[in-house]
């Protein structure tokens, strides 16, 4: 066993010291690997700490909504995990300028009396395309939810039942897919996408 030990420190010497000179590349390419490996450990770790405080921002976000949803959805029967998966989608889980300055968490759109003048995507043609248009203004999260649950009650000015599927939907999937049928949004993945979050996130279980 002596003579073992005494063959492994020879031949670590003889890496870093040869013929009593240090072997001055040898010592750099440990020290370039094991900064490599530092680097990458932080690198893991900064990204396990981003992914964490995402997860935390959009469960405060689901928090935040969900209680007016669920208030909504008993007195007008629009689904709950609809709204919130809406309001995450659209306002990017409540980080976009529209949400975070003017609290439109749903992209609604108003005249310009009384909306802010704003950029925006929208599909058209085959292809996304930056336009520009004047979106409305509320007092608070809240309020944009009540006014977008009405959008679905009240209808449009050509059409006051243009929504109604999506009120008589029996489950999230039929109400995510009449939205899409009924032209909500230009995406066309905009139903897959929201029946996508809501599974997700389990935001079916706020579904009364």
């Amino acid at each position: 066993m002596a003579r073992k030990r005494r063959r492994s420190s020879s031949r670590t010497r003889g890496f870093f010291v040869k013929r009593g000179k240090i072997q001055w590349v040898n010592v750099l390419l440990v020290l370039v690997m094991v900064g490599l490996v530092f680097c990458q450990v932080l690198k893991w770790n900064t990204q396990a700490q981003s992914n964490s405080a995402i997860v935390t921002q959009k469960e405060a976000f689901i928090k935040k909504v969900a209680p007016i949803a669920q208030t909504e959805q008993k007195q007008y029967h629009v689904f709950a995990s609809i709204t919130i998966a809406q309001a995450a989608l659209e306002s990017n889980w409540g980080t976009s300028d529209l949400a975070t300055k003017y609290n439109n968490l749903f992209g609604v759109k108003a005249d310009a009396t009384t909306g802010t003048l704003m950029t925006t995507k929208e599909y058209s043609n085959g292809q996304w395309i930056v336009v520009k248009a004047y979106f409305a203004i509320y007092s608070n999260w809240q309020e944009s939810i009540q006014a977008h649950t009405l959008l679905f009650v009240n209808g449009t000015k050509w059409d006051a039942n243009h929504y109604q599927d999506v009120i008589n939907a029996t489950n999230y999937k039929q109400a995510a897919l009449s939205l899409q049928k009924k032209g909500y949004a230009t995406d066309p993945n905009y139903a897959q996408k929201l029946i996508e979050l809501i599974d997700e996130y389990d935001l079916n279980r706020y579904d009364n």
